[in-house]
């Protein structure tokens, strides 16, 4: 995760050289390069990717494009891990800033989650236990489902997994989004007081007792977005005073209170269909990162679009893929250079690549 600082003339270009630049190593690569670029990244980078997505969607194109040797994924650290553990041995996935990571993913450590299984051993029958990671998780978590027979899950296909989960154990266990999780299994009919509970990594036993554990069948990792849980009912509240009318829709990594008030809550896809498809004239508020609001804005003017949090709060980890990055993981591989190569260790990658296939299947 070490990012080696920028040479020093790279840092000096202005927008316009940076483009120039850009766009020369681009013709220089041609068909040997693919860049990807993910929904939260800021304009100046959509502008370069070839492909544009959520995190699944990117890590799925690069599997379906074997013939491409190099794969610049501009989004963070778990989401190149994902890309390379369903690409090819012979394709190389690179993340222009290595420190883009992902808090939410960073709650998550497989040495807390293995510590967390050893508990839960001690308390019940951990083989009725399903776990399910969402994709937004390291490599090392998403092997330590695919190695107990669980799946990892995407915002869209949530609902799916955890039915699937619930069908084949006795309760599951979700990390690292514990809203996710909870607006999943609450859509399911379960309830969020009598049927599940909340495992704090940082406490003893999870902060909770062996007889809840026992008692409740869905066991919620405590970890969050940072940006997701910044959207608040006042907000929402507020945004329906000022545009009467107005459609309100949030990402489910929101609090479930938020979602409760909003009108509508789906993916990074489902919102974005959402939108397109809404008719002229339609106002919506939007709670989800404000680099894909404002953009979903800019190409729909004949709509009203904005975010929920008056805050501009981009996602932080995701901006540390600076243009400036950029150029340089391009202009090293026209000089014949690999730099910031991401790669999963095989035995890694083979149980999380178990993981994601089984999500695949419920896509």
């Amino acid at each position: 995760m070490f990012q080696q600082p920028l040479p020093m003339e790279l840092t000096r270009l202005t927008p316009e050289e940076t483009d120039a630049r850009i766009a020369h190593a681009r013709r220089c690569l041609g068909d040997d390069l693919m860049i990807l670029g993910h929904h939260y990244q800021r304009d100046e980078i959509i502008k370069w990717a070839d492909f544009r997505g959520d995190s699944l969607r990117l890590s799925q194109i690069a599997g379906e494009h074997p013939e491409v040797p190099y794969i610049i994924f501009c989004g963070v650290h778990f989401m190149a891990e994902s890309a390379d553990i369903l690409t090819n041995d012979d394709q190389t996935v690179i993340l222009p800033n290595m420190s883009a990571g992902c808090s939410m993913a960073d709650m998550a450590s497989i040495g807390q989650v293995e510590d967390c299984w050893e508990d839960l051993q001690s308390a019940t029958d951990t083989s009725r236990i399903v776990p399910i990671t969402y994709v937004n998780s390291t490599a090392a978590i998403k092997a330590f489902v695919g190695r107990h027979g669980g799946s990892a899950c995407t915002s869209s296909n949530a609902r799916k997994v955890v039915q699937w989960a619930l069908d084949r154990g006795e309760k599951l266990i979700f990390f690292p989004d514990q809203h996710l999780g909870r607006n999943t299994a609450a859509a399911l009919g379960l309830d969020p007081e009598r049927d599940m509970l909340v495992w704090d990594p940082n406490k003893p036993f999870g902060g909770v007792s062996p007889e809840e554990v026992r008692a409740r069948r869905v066991l919620l990792w405590k970890g969050h977005c940072s940006v997701h849980a910044r959207f608040t009912v006042a907000q929402i509240e507020a945004a329906r005073a000022a545009h009467p009318g107005v459609q309100i829709m949030v990402h489910p990594e929101c609090s479930l209170e938020v979602v409760r008030a909003a009108d509508l809550n789906g993916s990074t896809e489902a919102i974005i269909r959402t939108i397109e498809s809404a008719p002229r004239g339609s106002v919506w508020g939007v709670g989800t990162e404000v680099n894909l609001v404002s953009r979903l804005a800019h190409e729909h003017p004949d709509k009203t679009i904005f975010c929920l949090d008056p805050v501009v709060c981009p996602c932080s980890t995701m901006y540390r893929i600076h243009p400036h990055y950029l150029l340089w993981t391009m202009e090293s591989l026209e000089a014949g250079a690999i730099v910031n190569q991401v790669r999963v260790k095989p035995e890694v990658a083979a149980n999380a690549r178990v993981a994601l296939r089984n999500m695949l299947e419920m896509r």
